[in-house]
């Protein structure tokens, strides 16, 4: 479809060139050009569409790049992209050399911060605003959260630090639960630029100064003001940690944001702005089901999502499944999420185990400490956690599990390369932080059943234990229903062959027994990280010349390194040849692509080996 306005747009100067009665009709355009390229390139929808009119006001507005604009988590950025100049690469989005579904600074001088976890933006947007600040530069800075985003403490560590730091900091919450709508009309849209605007701003400090003479009718004045504000808006908890607050106001009116904005663009000082939006504004379907559209696949426009049915089961539903088997059998299993319901697996549980469930909001750190606390009190917490997502709770992990040894249950999603999300999100150092921890059991299964089998083994383990899994499904094995554990720290044989051994962890099982056939080289199932197999590995150093690790983890610690350990400690000196992701972060792109690349498919081990005997 044509998009004429939206095709004049090189840059934000292009669109502060529109007049404001051009700008909503801009706006169904963009709409209409994202709903378009998600759909044939897949990616972040829901929050994609519910930003389109606070991403147009912001850029008209501000006079970015020089004004800083900070995203939070970056995927609700398409429409930033868009009219930031990189409309014509939204065909090649999150694709291999494509541009990335989140902000990078390398990608665009509009991209102020590279993002992709959530709730940075106010401590980074705080930061270049002292830093403009103290070099004397006039310029603006805005930090945009998502109400979900400021479940995570950081997010409150910075707004508490902002609130009393003299810089012009403007903090955007962008509010899309759809229970606060009901507040958004005519007169919280008057309050709003009533409250923004400078000559309330110039009254409010004029009468502080005369009032300051007066201290007991200025303490009165300041009790009344709270007051009033806390009864017209929700903002008093803003207001005590040193904001200016306002609003809220209807994010998708930009009648009612442009003015407010442009009052606020003139205020000095820490101010804080609430906006209500919808996600998957303006598409009925993702309007009625966000969380189906968040990050879709290619899909047709006209005739929605189809939910897929039958198929290979993935590692994600393999543990959800399970999570209710074992809650079933075991009363003290409480599991729990920080805001990863769908994505890990936790749907049915959570409507089957309601007291038992929790998710605990974008909080990772305070989601072990929690699991911890329910350890000590004897109950079987299972944390449910993304591989990158873990990395933020790093030193609940050692501090508050690992070194008290509880027995606190880590399953690990997205373990190893994830695709079109990329670096931010890439599972690559999990078995590098996880097995220098004392004491920590470290297992990735090969396929759906051994996950299953490893997450019985971990709930029966009188300590800390983690289950590693990749995203997506596995080779299509059959998944018991019972709840089988494991010997722990055995290994199996997969393959007999001649002078070499392959010591496959996890999913590389599968094409270290490809070029297992391709070498005649024999191939062991590790399973276990740590404990190392020491018995199968020194079998396999007696009767091999060369062994082979192979792991879809940064080479540097890892899988690897716990053979090389087990070897020193054996006093074996076989050669090893350790495989596994480069010292590098992985852009976005097709896993197999980048497997290839990296020599990591069935052919590149072959290569690899080949290259390191010759």
């Amino acid at each position: 479809m044509p998009y004429p306005l939206l095709e004049t747009i090189s840059s934000p100067d292009d669109l502060r060139k529109l007049t404001p009665e051009q700008l909503q009709p801009l706006a169904e355009e963009l709409r209409g050009f994202l709903l378009e390229a998600v759909s044939k390139t897949g990616g972040h929808l829901s929050s994609n569409l519910g930003t389109v009119e606070l991403t147009i006001a912001l850029h008209y507005v501000f006079e970015t790049p020089h004004d800083r604009l900070v995203w939070d988590v970056g995927h609700q950025t398409y429409g930033h992209k868009i009219l930031t100049g990189r409309r014509n690469e939204m065909a090649r989005l999150r694709m291999k050399d494509g541009i990335s579904g989140f902000p990078r600074r390398s990608e665009s001088e509009y991209d102020t911060f590279g993002v992709g976890h959530s709730s940075t933006s106010i401590s980074a947007a705080l930061g270049m605003a002292v830093a403009a600040r103290n070099k004397g530069e006039e310029r603006r800075v805005v930090a945009i959260i998502g109400d979900g985003a400021m479940s995570a403490g950081q997010a409150f560590e910075a707004l508490n630090n902002g609130g009393v730091i003299d810089a012009n900091l403007l903090v955007i919450l962008n509010d899309n639960d759809m229970s606060i709508s009901p507040p958004v009309g005519a007169l919280n849209k008057y309050l709003a630029r009533l409250l923004s605007g400078r000559a309330f701003n110039a009254a409010h400090r004029a009468a502080e100064r005369v009032l300051a003479k007066m201290p007991t009718v200025l303490e009165f004045a300041n009790r009344v003001e709270e007051h009033v504000k806390g009864f017209i808006s929700p903002g008093t908890l803003f207001e005590e940690m040193g904001f200016n607050y306002i609003g809220p106001i209807d994010g998708h009116d930009l009648e009612a944001l442009i003015p407010t904005l442009q009052n606020l663009r003139g205020l000095k000082g820490p101010q804080f702005l609430h906006v209500v939006t919808r996600k998957g504004q303006g598409y009925k379907l993702a309007e009625d089901d966000p969380v189906l559209y968040h990050g879709p696949g290619k899909f047709n426009p006209a005739e929605g999502i189809k939910k897929a049915g039958g198929g290979k089961p993935t590692y994600t539903q393999v543990f959800g499944d399970w999570l209710c088997d074992m809650a079933r059998a075991d009363s003290r299993l409480i599991g729990i999420t920080p805001a990863m319901r769908e994505g890990s697996g936790l749907v049915r549980f959570a409507e089957e185990f309601p007291d038992r469930y929790f998710d605990v909001g974008i909080a990772e750190q305070h989601a072990l400490t929690f699991a911890a606390g329910l350890a000590c009190e004897g109950m079987k917490p299972v944390v449910a956690i993304y591989s990158t997502f873990l990395q933020r709770a790093y030193d609940q992990l050692i501090h508050d599990v690992v070194l008290q040894n509880l027995p606190v249950v880590f399953a690990i999603d997205r373990g190893g390369l994830v695709g079109a999300d990329g670096a931010t999100h890439n599972g690559a150092f999990d078995l590098s932080y996880l097995t220098c921890l004392p004491g920590m059991v470290v297992m990735t299964p090969s396929d759906e059943n051994e996950c299953r089998q490893m997450l019985t083994t971990a709930f029966h383990i009188a300590g800390p234990a983690a289950v590693r899994y990749p995203r997506g499904s596995g080779p299509g094995a059959t998944v018991a229903t019972t709840l089988d554990p494991l010997p722990v720290g055995k290994g199996e044989l997969r393959r007999s062959g001649k002078r070499v051994a392959i010591l496959a962890f996890g999913a590389m099982l599968e094409p270290a027994l490809e070029a297992g056939e391709t070498l005649d080289a024999t191939v062991a199932n590790m399973r276990f990280v740590k404990p190392m197999d020491a018995e199968l590995v020194k079998s396999l150093a007696l009767d091999h010349d060369l062994l082979v690790s192979i792991e879809e983890n940064t080479v540097i610690g890892g899988a690897g390194a716990e053979v090389a350990r087990c070897l020193e400690n054996l006093g074996l000196k076989t050669p090893l040849l350790r495989l596994g992701l480069p010292d590098h972060f992985i852009d976005h792109g097709d896993v197999a692509l980048w497997m290839a690349e990296l020599e990591l498919d069935a052919d590149g081990i072959v290569t690899q080996i080949r290259r390191f005997n010759s």
